[in-house]
């Protein structure tokens, strides 16, 4: 059983910053790429961030050079920096990771922590 538990999330002023922790834990032979989602009310779930096992990352343009995501192989977590929040960043934010247990690989999400930025 894997399980993804996030951490972090809050109400903030605009102009603020947030830092959200997704820590992965069960049977975990390894972890591939990890990354950030978010979902505002009546919108459809978007990417935020994304890091490969190798530390490759990738960005939306809504948050590039706001946000900065990373992540600490050695305890399965994943983290987001979140900068110069905007009003436009509240969401729910889930974190999702590629996951390999006994012989599977399957994308295993968390559950969703709320971000609200108040202008």
């Amino acid at each position: 059983q894997v399980q993804l538990v996030e951490s972090g999330g809050g109400l903030v002023q605009a102009g603020g910053s947030l830092r959200l922790s997704c820590a992965a834990s069960g049977t975990i032979l390894s972890i591939n790429g990890m990354g950030w989602y978010r979902q505002a009310p009546g919108k459809q779930r978007e990417l935020v961030a994304h890091i490969t096992g190798s530390g490759t990352t990738r960005y939306a343009d809504s948050v590039k050079g706001r946000f900065t995501i990373s992540r600490d192989n050695a305890k399965n977590t994943v983290y987001l920096q979140m900068n110069t929040l905007k009003p436009e960043d509240t969401a729910i934010y889930y974190c999702n990771a590629d996951i390999t247990t006994w012989g599977l690989r399957s994308a295993y999400w968390g559950q969703g922590t709320q971000v609200t930025v108040s202008s």
